[in-house]
């Protein structure tokens, strides 16, 4: 070995082999997210942290209440705390107890989920005695109006920081990289871990997309356009239904909105349905717990996204064969490849031309079902669970070099 590590290529090979044996070491990795509702980040910390191929030990700490996910662990076998702090604040007992718990579990790796969660975990972890600190990362548009001033405030410290808290950095967009380079994070730090899916359990079930079709009023051979994003401004509903309104002219078709925010109860939606002249085509469904059915349900699925790092949507879409049309943000092109239809974000001309053209091409049941399978394909091939697991395990492993491990 003293060979091996005799100069710099050596050196580099020594450092990637010990990486690689303590990406198949067993760990103990402690989570911090600041909640455990539905979100892109809280399924993808659901995926990894349940997946059987490692006998790595989590623990998970959301920083607010259980959530949806919460109890959802807790059946797969994983431990998770909860501190009660109250959405976007912080609280001294909560804080006191997130020590208390680190110094308990004496995990060998920190990760944390997102900025509230980097920046105080992160924090209150080293103070505890953890060195083997991991952030990460899962936004893309960090411009102002597309999050609150706390958020971007949170982000604007966690900037500063990013040199010397955090060992490594993981985003899941290499979009999302240079974006973060501007706010003045350190970019040395970043390391890419794009988002990964379990396959086998996910797939179209078309018999579960006909009762969902059936409980929203929704006929079997209509053609159903979906979009499936929570109420929030990056997600640009407004130029989503402007482009419908450009397209229903020529063509006959449903649209369901699903996802929290999208019902009646909602002023600012209604306000925009009504605006677009969109209302005899528009179905809201709200938030649902089985995604699966309302995906098998569609014929396309539409990102209309001002800014995404890497849209879980759009994967969980393809895995259901579902083509979608998509904004050109965050990675978005590296999943669709040259399954669907890119567009640049907040072009709702473009958009429109895109999904006229995607209805145009139902036409042919066959291609269309061929293109279908080949979203599905694309997502098994270049986006599996195992990839994603293997990416976490590399950097949690380059992570406790040096941390007394």
């Amino acid at each position: 070995m003293s060979t091996l590590c005799g100069n710099r290529e050596g050196r580099f090979a020594c450092r990637r082999l010990c990486a690689w044996r303590r990406a198949q070491a067993d760990v103990k990795v402690l989570h911090i997210i600041a909640g455990l509702d539905q979100g892109g980040g809280e399924s993808a910390l659901y995926r990894l942290v349940t997946d059987r191929s490692r006998s790595t030990e989590h623990v998970v700490i959301s920083m607010m209440d259980l959530g949806v996910y919460g109890p959802l662990l807790a059946v797969a076998g994983v431990r998770v705390h909860t501190l009660h702090m109250p959405r976007g604040l912080l609280a001294l007992r909560g804080i006191a107890r997130l020590w208390k718990i680190i110094r308990s579990e004496r995990p060998d790796v920190v990760q944390t989920w997102m900025y509230h969660a980097d920046l105080v975990g992160g924090l209150v972890a080293r103070v505890a005695g953890c060195s083997a600190i991991v952030w990460g990362v899962y936004s893309f548009n960090l411009a102002p109006g597309m999050m609150s001033t706390r958020t971007r405030a949170v982000i604007r410290v966690a900037s500063m920081l990013s040199g010397l808290l955090p060992r490594r950095i993981i985003s899941c967009s290499s979009a999302a990289i240079a974006v973060h380079g501007q706010m003045g994070y350190d970019t040395s730090r970043f390391r890419t871990v794009h988002l990964g899916y379990d396959s086998d359990s996910a797939h179209r079930d078309s018999a579960a997309g006909r009762r969902f079709r059936r409980e929203h009023g929704i006929g079997d051979r209509d053609v159903l356009i979906g979009c499936v994003a929570r109420w929030d401004p990056q997600k640009d509903h407004l130029s989503f239904l402007r482009a419908l309104r450009i397209v229903a002219p020529a063509h006959s078709f449903k649209c369901v909105l699903v996802g929290p925010g999208m019902t009646k109860a909602n002023l600012a939606l209604a306000e925009q349905i009504e605006e677009t002249g969109t209302a005899d085509r528009v179905v809201l469904a709200g938030q649902v717990d089985d995604i699966g059915a309302a995906m098998s349900a569609l014929d396309l699925h539409v990102l209309s996204s001002l800014g995404e790092a890497f849209p879980n949507v759009l994967c969980e879409a393809m895995l259901h064969e579902v083509p979608c049309v998509a904004t050109d943000v965050g990675d978005v092109s590296v999943i669709l490849g040259e399954t669907g239809w890119l567009v640049p974000a907040g072009n709702v001309t473009a958009m429109a031309a895109a999904i006229d053209t995607a209805i145009c091409g139902m036409r042919d049941r066959t291609a269309w079902s061929l293109r279908g399978v080949a979203c599905r394909r694309r997502i098994v091939d270049h986006f599996s669970l195992e990839r994603m697991v293997d990416g976490y395990h590399v950097v949690w492993a380059e992570s406790l070099e040096g941390a007394g491990r």
